[in-house]
């Protein structure tokens, strides 16, 4: 079992004793890896990650103003900032499906625009259909008219958070953290496809690899098949995760906006 954790650590250096576990549970019975026993052998072998304190908040325990209670119901995106190798900025979009904690798209380029945002919702709709609200802060690009207008033309409805009050949109937040702690972190970016092509690679195993302790030890995949009811109580066909957004390359779909 220790050189079993000891390949999963390699595998997943980001990974705790208790995910290390989870791992080992889908490859041997049921009640032979004790959960004790993973985190013993962990600390003999040096695996063991440090404990982080975690800062308190002021807002801390609030709940944000719309909670996702079915699949498809909230959709939240923001940005996360990294740098290639020579210094250049690159800039990631992520979208997640608030309920089932899939993420949807993680977008990449050096800038990225409102019409940008625009077409990869607009793909995102066209693939999985309409959410019945989206959640963002209030940065430029997501308070734009023109990403207003395209909402509101699909009939859905915008949800921005306080200002300052990062946990109203916690499940996104939470997302980016893992982001960058099991992707950005690891890797040195040489160019922009480069940070695509590792993007795209981290969507995938976070999405039918990596098991999510708020959703049972399940990974978000197995939680979605479980849930496919939408708001009507119409089934949802479509259970397949779609591959990240299309604008991924470098096509402009600027004129399928609404004017």
């Amino acid at each position: 079992m220790a050189e079993k954790l000891k390949e999963l650590a390699r595998r997943y250096p980001r990974f705790g004793y208790r995910r290390l576990h989870q791992m080992l549970l889908r490859e041997a019975p049921a009640g032979r890896v004790n959960v004790k026993r993973v985190r013993r052998l962990c600390v003999l072998a040096g695996l063991k990650l440090p404990t982080r304190r975690r800062r308190k908040r002021g807002g801390k325990g609030i709940k944000p103003p719309v909670v996702a209670e079915y699949r498809n119901h909230v959709w939240a995106y923001d940005f996360v900032f990294d740098w290639c190798e020579n210094g250049r900025q690159l800039k990631f979009l992520t979208v997640e499906d608030e309920f089932t904690r899939e993420s949807l798209a993680i977008e990449v380029d050096y800038r990225m625009g409102a019409s940008r945002v625009c077409s990869v919702l607009l793909w995102l709709m066209e693939q999985r259909g309409v959410p019945g609200y989206v959640r963002s802060d209030n940065g430029p690009e997501f308070v734009a008219k023109a990403l207003s207008r395209m909402l509101a033309v699909k009939g859905v409805a915008c949800r921005h958070i306080d200002p300052g009050s990062p946990w109203q949109n916690g499940r996104n937040e939470r997302f980016n953290g893992i982001f960058r702690d099991e992707c950005l972190n690891m890797e040195t970016f040489h160019h922009r496809d480069h940070a695509r092509a590792v993007s795209r690679l981290f969507w995938r195993y976070y999405n039918q690899e990596r098991p999510h302790s708020s959703l049972g030890w399940r990974t978000p995949v197995e939680f979605s098949r479980r849930h496919p009811m939408g708001a009507a109580g119409c089934v949802v066909s479509d259970l397949n995760i779609p591959e990240p957004a299309a604008p991924m390359g470098c096509r402009n779909v600027n004129d399928s906006l609404p004017l």
